[in-house]
């Protein structure tokens, strides 16, 4: 039996090094039970590398990983309990898919296999689909089949190497409202890649944004958006504005013609552009200086017509104040 008083996985100065390349670099990290949790950033920062050393598909070169407050960094994959739902699925296509969901229960000899299957297809909602071979199944479905064989096996932590990659936007979206309510249903944790924001920010109940092979930054979603440490963090997440080292996001960006009060900051600009966009309307402007700034406001707020002398503004609590140098 696990002791509650640990973290259920922990990395401790993690590091796995290549000649010439640190794939991932002294990175130390604790996910609570129930939680899920998101390694985010762009491709080669590290984050993939670091869910194979947790799976046991690579071994670090230092540091440990601790499950449920044991060592697990120099056991075999099959003897962790953590199972790993890849890019691709990696389903078999000549099995159904009940029998790729069955397929680790065979293996360990499951005697309650039957039971353990039912409950998880039901959970997935692949019910009257178990006979159905891969190819007979949609994105989504084969989505949830991978899902359904990890789930089934009882892990302490799912891993998910960017699971929603190989689904078209649409797709993608309806998916990500499936997975998080599935998570909250099983209350496994779950440790997801991705190099989306947008998908970390609304599944994840915390992000960790690797960059270079090192942890940036460590928050809720709210806070690695509105209080980068940054400026990798604060530009990964999402467009911001640079006006005199000061970080401005574009939602957070206003526009009038006439001067706004004291209680605000401003700047004067000249209108470029505007791109209706459905839900806003993006306003591109030039400062004095030549910078070119990008405001997102409602699109029932009104137009600007392009040359326009304007006043952009924003509220003091809305700037980003973070070091000058590239991190």
């Amino acid at each position: 039996m696990y002791n509650m008083d640990h973290p259920v996985l922990e990395l401790r100065g993690v590091s796995r090094h290549y000649p010439g390349h640190r794939a991932v670099d002294d990175v130390s990290l604790q996910l609570e039970r129930g939680v899920l949790f998101t390694l985010l950033g762009p491709s080669g920062c590290g984050k993939t590398t670091t869910l194979r050393l947790i799976g046991g598909f690579e071994s670090p070169t230092g540091g440990e990983i601790l499950l449920n407050g044991a060592r697990i960094d120099a056991r075999k994959p099959y003897h962790r309990n953590v199972s790993t739902v890849f890019q691709n699925y990696a389903l078999f296509p000549h099995l159904s898919a009940g029998e790729n969901i069955a397929f680790g229960l065979r293996r360990r000899g499951a005697r309650d296999l039957e039971r353990r299957l039912a409950a998880v297809v039901e959970l997935v909602q692949l019910a009257g689909k178990e006979s159905r071979r891969p190819a007979q199944l949609s994105g989504g479905e084969r989505q949830r089949v991978a899902l359904a064989r990890s789930l089934v096996l009882e892990p302490d932590v799912l891993l998910l190497d960017e699971p929603l990659s190989a689904l078209d936007p649409k797709l993608r979206r309806q998916v990500r409202e499936e997975l998080k309510s599935l998570q909250r249903r099983v209350g496994i944790t779950f440790l997801l890649v991705t190099h989306d924001q947008e998908e970390a920010l609304s599944l994840s109940d915390r992000i960790a944004v690797m960059n270079r092979g090192r942890l940036e930054q460590v928050g809720t979603p709210e806070e690695v958006y509105l209080k980068p440490r940054t400026r990798f963090v604060a530009g990964f997440l999402g467009a911001v504005n640079w006006i005199d080292d000061v970080g401005v996001r574009p939602e957070a960006t206003r526009i009038s013609a006439a001067p706004p009060g004291p209680e605000v900051r401003s700047v004067a600009a000249t209108v470029e552009s505007s791109v209706f966009l459905g839900h806003c309307l993006q306003v591109r402007a030039r400062l004095a200086d030549g910078a070119a700034v990008v405001s997102e406001i409602s699109r029932l707020g009104g137009s600007f017509r392009d040359g326009e002398a304007v006043h952009l503004w924003w509220r003091p609590q809305d700037e980003l104040r973070l070091p000058t140098e590239t991190e």
